[in-house]
């Protein structure tokens, strides 16, 4: 039964579809109590059982521009404009959200007000009440998005299978690939690219690039870059390094785990500082070879100049730089160069040391000359007194 008190362009198809339409103009309903409840919106769409069943029941005729198409899409939409519902029970529980985008089974599900929000698969978004601005692109992606309904988890991103399946409050996510991030449930500004990538991660401003990327055996960590597993890929070639000049800066080091990071000299980051003294001597056993990397190295067979790794070890295991498995693998030449340098500054300070005894008795010398020839003219003197001293005594006896 159709109940029109103006509204014109209307088709209703079933029993009790469109059926307290005054004003509303431009609607198709085909389903039994599609659009049952419309009084006053228009150029809505409504293909299914009780799809958009509540819409506009509030009069208010602000309800407009709404597609759904399926068991119960946007059933009890009131006020919300401009959704599109495709697929049983999507939007079925939004009330006056608007502007949002449900494909599939379930999708935006207990979408309530959350508006511009985007979901395209089977439960995507299924969770989600009052988020806004989030996208979903697969079977269960952002499922739990925003289930606490605190409006929080905006601005996500998710394509693939159950990627941010977990994510409840975290924001400004993205996750691209199946399961990515699948467990982040508050974490924001993460973005995860690859099958499985940061599946069991939960934290802040993470990037992890590649399939199975991310904090091996899971858990919290933030403000960290990982690109690729570190158990499977061996390999990493960076263009735009070499040949690059980079006048000033830090050396980068990489550690047995995959960390990038440079070396600090700042005393506010170490402890138990104290002269070096006698620790360096230990260099002084290491043995220095010639050598050639091995053919599936380096091809052209570059000759070398180096270190043993275990010879190395036998003199001062701190020099040596492991691998996963513990092995000596590369030599720590940083802390040879400081302790040669601690060398060199003995050698100099103890040849200064005696530069400064020879000054001192180069000074000494000067010192004894200096007082010799004041003594040999002293006693020149004294001996010209004297022999005066007889002249006269002579000329004194012969006047006699």
């Amino acid at each position: 039964m159709l109940l029109n008190y103006g509204g014109v362009l209307n088709t209703a198809v079933e029993a009790d579809a469109l059926v307290y339409n005054g004003f509303g103009s431009w609607n198709n309903a085909v389903g039994a109590y599609a659009l049952f409840s419309n009084r006053a919106s228009w150029g809505n769409c409504a293909f299914g059982y009780q799809a958009l069943y509540s819409n506009d029941a509030s009069s208010a005729g602000v309800a407009n521009g709404n597609n759904a198409f399926g068991f119960n899409a946007l059933a009890l939409n009131v006020d919300g404009d401009s959704n599109n519902a495709f697929g049983a029970q999507a939007l079925e529980f939004n009330v006056d959200g608007y502007s949002n985008n449900a494909f599939g089974l379930n999708a935006l599900w207990n979408n309530v007000d959350g508006p511009f929000n985007c979901a395209f698969g089977f439960y995507a978004l299924a969770s989600n009440v009052a988020a806004a601005t989030n996208c979903a692109f697969g079977n269960g992606p952002l499922y739990s998005n925003d289930s606490s309904a605190a409006g929080l988890a905006n601005a996500n991103n998710a394509f693939g299978h159950d990627a941010l399946f977990s994510n409840v409050d975290g924001a400004a996510n993205v996750a691209i690939g199946d399961s990515a991030f699948f467990d982040n449930v508050s974490g924001s500004f993460n973005t995860a690219v690859g099958c499985v990538a940061g599946a069991s991660v939960e934290g802040d401003d993470n990037i992890y690039i590649g399939a199975t990327s991310g904090l091996p055996g899971g858990g919290s960590e933030s403000g960290t870059i990982r690109i690729g597993d570190p158990s499977v890929v061996t390999d990493c070639y960076i263009a735009g390094i070499f040949g690059a000049t980079a006048p000033t800066g830090s050396a980068v080091f990489v550690a047995s785990d995959g960390k990038l990071g440079t070396l600090t000299s700042s005393a506010r980051f170490k402890d138990d500082i104290k002269p070096m003294d006698k620790a360096s001597e230990s260099i002084l056993a290491l043995k220095p070879v010639t050598f050639r990397y091995k053919r599936e190295i380096d091809a052209l067979g570059t000759l070398q100049f180096g270190l043993l790794a275990e010879d190395v070890e036998k003199v001062n295991p701190d020099f040596v730089v492991r691998d996963k498995k513990g092995r000596p693998y590369s030599v720590r030449y940083d802390q040879i160069n400081a302790m040669l340098l601690n060398e060199f500054l003995k050698e100099h300070n103890a040849f200064v040391e005696e530069q400064r005894k020879v000054e001192k008795l180069e000074h000494t010398v000067t010192n004894l000359v200096a007082t010799v020839k004041e003594q040999t003219t002293q006693i020149e003197k004294m001996s010209a007194q004297v022999q005066l001293s007889k002249a006269e005594q002579q000329t004194a006896l012969n006047d006699q």
